[in-house]
């Protein structure tokens, strides 16, 4: 099959709205997005509190450790929570293993030290003066930390959007703990590796045009709101 007709086979599947094609897209979307809604609910405010802390030799290492996790290979992620869920493992009589919440844990576990280290980074650009003004209206520790949040904003989106963009882009770990299952657990990155394999170039094609379309995407929403800083 040659690559305009592997393009022409998946620009119809597209615009046919294939049910199996969009399905592994919004199975995708479904993993991702809740992924990034957990993890962003524990590491952004850990990153704010954090980040108020200014000099301090736990923080520093604390900062080194969780940039090590930043950059940890995402199949090494995938085998610890591998194990963590199999039968033999602390988590086995949860039966999670091969199913689409094993796939969402281990997606958190990838994105929350990235939006933790990004959104601690973006939190200590804010200069603390803000801080210190919101205490001298009275406000109290948590009102600051709010106050110091909303300051940072842009940056905050900054990281939740590049955790994404690293959880959407993922075929290692989610196929070691999801099994890459057909209607249950295939998701655009894993399906891509499948049906390459087979020979199925349309349906490949169109799931990568579509994976291509989001980090373009996700890079142009980054960047805007890397550019506005504190965005409000």
């Amino acid at each position: 099959m040659s690559i305009l007709q592997g393009l022409g086979d998946a620009l119809k599947l597209l615009f046919n709205l294939d049910p199996h094609l969009w399905g592994i897209v919004g199975r995708s979307l479904q993993v991702s997005l809740l992924a990034i809604a957990l993890a962003a609910c524990l590491a952004v405010p850990l990153g704010a509190v954090l980040g108020l802390i200014r000099e301090n030799r736990f923080l520093k290492g604390f900062i080194v450790f969780n940039n090590a996790l930043m950059g940890l290979p995402p199949v090494v992620a995938g085998l610890v929570v591998y194990i963590l869920l199999s039968r033999q493992g602390p988590l086995g009589s949860w039966q999670l293993l091969f199913t689409v919440t094993a796939m969402v844990i281990v997606q958190v576990v990838l994105a929350f030290p990235i939006i933790l280290g990004l959104s601690l980074s973006a939190v200590q650009a804010v200069p603390p003066g803000i801080r210190e003004a919101a205490k001298t209206l009275g406000a109290s520790p948590r009102e600051q930390v709010l106050a110091v949040m909303r300051e940072a904003k842009g940056g905050l989106l900054v990281a939740i959007a590049a955790g994404l963009g690293r959880v959407l882009a993922e075929v290692g770990a989610v196929m070691l703990v999801g099994g890459n299952i057909a209607g249950r657990t295939r998701v655009m990155t894993t399906a891509i590796v499948l049906e390459t394999r087979q020979g199925n170039f349309g349906l490949a094609m169109g799931l990568g045009l579509i994976l291509i379309l989001l980090s373009v995407g996700l890079n142009m929403l980054i960047n805007a709101l890397g550019g506005k800083g504190a965005w409000r």
